[in-house]
């Protein structure tokens, strides 16, 4: 494998640990705070480690990251730890699932496929999602995202496949005319609907310009 050494047996065993402090926090002898929890009760948890994740990104802060990283991984493996003490799955079935995942999704790296840039890449995966049965290229979003996120994450599909305007200035136009729609709307119903076709043009917008 190419590009930066991994220290494998260095990796795997600082992991293990991790999984091992887990469980033991876990266990009767563990922690009574970790012990009480659930997938649903930290939930919000895990939202804010991946908020803290991503100020440190922003921030360009590598040991910030590399501490926040630390936070989200730990959330993760207790998700796992919950679910291996009700025999659901193990967190060798999850790395099992997106080791598959990853390596049918590049076929230009595990297979034979060619691709001749990113954007063929993406219209790969796209594809190859189709093909696993994954339903409508909107399929997955999650529902309980933020309302502005859940529309940029509907306009990131879309763009993916071609369903894209050719430039910024189309969408400002398109934002003039919803609008002027906005102003005619005289019932509250239309008003909301008018407001969210606003909202989501605008989100286009920003995604457009790389404003978050």
């Amino acid at each position: 494998m190419g590009g930066h050494k991994l220290n494998i047996e260095e990796n795997l065993n600082g992991f293990a640990a991790l999984i091992e402090i887990i469980a033991k926090l876990r266990s009767p002898q563990g922690c009574p705070w970790d012990r009480e929890q659930t997938h649903a009760s930290i939930k919000g948890n895990l939202l804010e480690e991946a908020y803290e994740v991503l100020e440190a990104i922003d921030e360009g802060d590598m040991g910030k990251l590399c501490e926040e990283l630390g936070d989200l991984m730990m959330q993760l493996v207790l998700h796992t730890q919950m679910a291996s003490e009700e025999k659901d799955f193990e967190i060798s079935d999850v790395i099992r699932q997106i080791n598959t995942k990853l390596i049918h999704r590049h076929p230009h790296v595990f297979g034979d496929a060619k691709v001749v840039d990113a954007q063929q890449v993406i219209a790969n995966w796209e594809a190859l999602k189709q093909e696993e049965g994954k339903g409508s290229l909107l399929a997955g979003i999650p529902k309980g995202m933020p309302s502005l996120a859940y529309s940029q994450a509907i306009q990131r599909r879309a763009s993916r496949v071609g369903f894209d305007w050719e430039d910024v200035e189309g969408i400002i136009e398109k934002l003039a005319e919803e609008v002027a729609e906005l102003r005619k709307a005289t019932e509250q119903q239309q008003r909301v609907q008018e407001f969210g076709d606003l909202l989501f043009t605008l989100a286009n917008i920003a995604r457009r310009l790389d404003i978050e």
